[in-house]
């Protein structure tokens, strides 16, 4: 009877389960294009493996999956500013802003993005071909009928938000209008920071054939951001199961 040593069984069946890993690991990059090997980790955790983030950067590296960014020099002051109220439940503190993209015929669109600063949760990202003060009143009036009114929302100064139409609408809903300085985009820095990995993640990897496409590929990612995305700052969580009760349903 042929005698197989235990020491070679036991190492090639650890040979075939970094391949599987490794499988299981592009299989999420080639899918996920943006998620560093922190995400990666969650994700595989999630999914039952039982290994440790350590691992998994040096297979991420390995494989040379690492993204490249370029860090941006900031100066010191804008790298320490706090923010002025530090959220303490969903709905507390909302922040708003515009992102400019365009169709593959050339035309611009410009797509109004709000983010809940608490759990991370995106109750709207809209896109139009022009927006003014009335349009942001509708949006904001069709989201918060299904997740609830914000105490406050952090704007910057531009036309939109300083129109008579938002400023009523806040004055009827009970909504404090926080705005920006001018020229200081770290006032609202959880919004700057949504619009970074929402072009990252969804702009910079489509091409929108029309503004319905356009609406119909960034609902997918909002739902995706909200319901599924793991996210460091609220402990590797989603942002919906931050919502309370039934404002825990995503809006369509």
């Amino acid at each position: 009877m042929l005698k197989i040593d235990r020491s070679l069984y036991v190492y090639k069946s650890r040979r075939g389960e970094q391949a599987e890993l490794k499988l299981k690991i592009r299989d999420i990059c080639q899918t996920r294009v943006r998620y560093g090997y922190r995400r990666v980790h969650v994700l595989l955790r999630r999914d039952g493996w039982p290994v440790n983030p350590k691992r998994i950067y040096r297979l991420y590296k390995e494989m040379d999956l690492q993204l490249r960014n370029k860090v941006p020099k900031r100066r010191v002051k804008a790298k320490l500013r706090a923010d002025r109220t530090e959220p303490t439940h969903s709905n507390h503190v909302w922040a708003m802003d515009f992102v400019h993209d365009q169709l593959a015929t050339g035309r611009k669109i410009r797509i109004l993005t709000v983010v809940d600063t608490f759990s991370r949760f995106s109750p709207a990202v809209d896109a139009r071909f022009s927006y003014k003060g009335e349009d942001v009143v509708q949006t904001l009036e069709r989201v918060c009928r299904q997740v609830g009114y914000p105490a406050t929302i952090r704007v910057d100064n531009g036309s939109e938000f300083i129109s008579r139409d938002l400023d009523l609408w806040a004055y009827h809903r009970g909504v404090v209008l926080d705005f920006s300085r001018p020229g200081k985009p770290t006032d609202n820095s959880y919004i700057e920071s949504f619009n970074g990995k929402f072009r990252a993640e969804c702009l910079n990897a489509h091409w929108f054939m029309s503004l319905d496409d356009a609406r119909a590929k960034m609902e997918d990612w909002r739902r995706d951001y909200n319901e599924f995305r793991p996210h460091s700052a609220i402990g590797n969580k989603v942002p919906i199961s931050l919502m309370n009760g039934s404002s825990a349903l995503t809006p369509t």
